[in-house]
């Protein structure tokens, strides 16, 4: 029986999606036992949902003030601590997994596999390389304790309809006093998330100015869509860096992914090929985007995207 780990990312108060994609992750390996640990100031309520998730079998709390923001320092002794038994443990390959799960491995002294696409079996798994070009499968001794991060584009999230015990656990490590909390500094939007939303508009440089983005704004909030961006508006001042779709952004899937003004260059492709369905709108017929975009249109944006919300209002 493989023994799992999961590390559960949310805010305080509402669990993130990533984590129900890793348990389906988990849960593709034979004979899983899956473990969701929650490490919070008060965990309760987040707890309580990840006990509703399909395939998880117990809930641990890790309740300390200490834990009221998810510092990588402050939690990866306490995760290291609560490992112990485990043969694999799991986080998603997010910008909190991805500060966290490395401090775990050195800590616990496995190795680390990032960015699992597919499992095979227990010791065997898949993970994309040079910008998803190239699909390599990597395998662990049988007996090794694996840690990973996992590529929830690659899952679907783990339904609802669970009902796992809920425990407090009780860590017993020294907390580092080297790394503390000082403040967070994040863009507020009441659009969905870029990384767990159903449906993405994202704008390019053609947009031409950060101004201009408000039409893809505009549009986004008529069919409840997040924005995302390509690298190059973000680095023309555009959109803000947590909007950038791509291989040094975010890796994304969306039910439908509507881009504008966007050329198609590998690193943003990397990011969006786990979408279903791609719409792409460029005045270049030659852009490389129309090549694996589901739906092309050739034309001018700053026609199309106000038109597009003009019929969506009109069929509402």
């Amino acid at each position: 029986m493989s023994k799992i780990l999961i590390i559960a990312e949310h805010d305080g108060s509402r669990l993130n999606q990533a984590t129900a994609k890793c348990v389906t992750c988990a849960a593709a390996v034979a004979g899983a036992e899956i473990t969701v640990a929650v490490f919070a100031a008060d965990s309760a309520a987040v707890a309580a949902q990840a006990a509703q998730l399909a395939g998880v079998a117990r809930v641990l709390r890790v309740d300390h003030p200490a834990n009221a923001q998810p510092v990588a320092a402050t939690l990866a002794p306490q995760l290291a601590a609560l490992a112990n038994g485990y043969t694999h443990v799991f986080g998603p390959s997010t910008t909190f997994g991805k500060d966290l799960m490395p401090r775990v491995a050195g800590l616990l002294g496995a190795p680390q596999l990032s960015d699992i696409m597919a499992v095979e079996s227990a010791t065997r798994f898949r993970r994309p390389m040079y910008a998803g070009n190239a699909i390599v499968t990597v395998e662990v001794a049988a007996g090794t304790q694996l840690v990973a991060t996992v590529r929830t584009a690659s899952f679907e999230a783990a339904g609802s309809g669970g009902n796992a015990p809920v425990e407090a656990a009780a860590v017993q490590v020294e907390l580092p006093t080297h790394t503390r909390f000082v403040s967070v500094s994040a863009a507020r939007s009441d659009r969905p998330d870029l990384q767990t939303a159903a449906r993405v508009v994202s704008g390019g440089r053609a947009l031409g100015s950060a101004e201009n983005f408000q039409i893809l704004y505009s549009l986004a909030d008529r069919m409840a869509a997040a924005v995302g961006a390509s690298r190059a508006a973000v680095d023309a001042g555009y959109a803000a860096n947590d909007m950038q779709v791509g291989q040094t952004g975010k890796i994304i899937s969306p039910e439908l992914y509507l881009c504008f003004g966007i050329s198609g260059a590998i690193q943003h492709l990397t990011g969006i090929k786990d979408a279903r369905t791609i719409v792409a709108v460029n005045k270049d017929s030659e852009a490389p985007i129309f090549e694996i975009a589901d739906i092309g249109l050739v034309g001018d944006l700053f026609q199309i995207a106000p038109e597009l919300e003009r019929l969506i209002a009109a069929a509402k």
